[in-house]
């Protein structure tokens, strides 16, 4: 069945979710959970407001953000007894980084949070969970 797990966290309460499920599935089959944190590498996005931070301590706050994410995945399959290795990835697209993680870790399945967004949040934020799921060649299982 599942061997390798990938398990991408942006630290969210759904994620968290996510999260144990795939440890619950990871210790059914044996299997080992990868888990990964995308950082967006630009200090200013077209649909946020241009922040008076300097690109350094952006970049500084993203690492710090991402390795809280990943090391609490990993935190909690310590405490499950499943093996764990985490990674932080820099992209300035989610999904594709999510994509291309799993296939450098040969990952058989991605379990990933669905956030739920609707109407015009879905529409400008689009939906990584959606985009993984069209473009992975990898098995997607989404937590609700």
């Amino acid at each position: 069945m599942y061997k390798r797990i990938l398990v991408p966290t942006d630290g969210s309460d759904i994620t968290q979710r996510a999260v144990q499920s795939a440890i619950s599935l990871a210790k059914l089959t044996g299997a080992q959970i990868f888990t990964i944190s995308v950082k967006d590498p630009y200090p200013y996005s077209a649909i946020s407001e241009i922040q008076p931070t300097l690109p350094q301590e952006f970049l500084d706050a993203q690492e710090r953000v991402a390795t809280r994410n990943v090391s609490a995945v990993k935190e909690a399959c310590a405490a499950a007894g499943v093996e764990c290795t985490a990674h932080t990835v820099e992209s300035v697209s989610v999904w594709e980084a999510i994509v291309d993680h799993a296939k450098k870790q040969q990952c058989d399945l991605i379990v990933m949070a669905s956030h739920g967004r609707r109407g015009v949040q879905a529409l400008l934020l689009g939906s990584e969970t959606n985009r993984v799921l069209t473009h992975s060649p990898v098995p997607v299982l989404v937590v609700r």
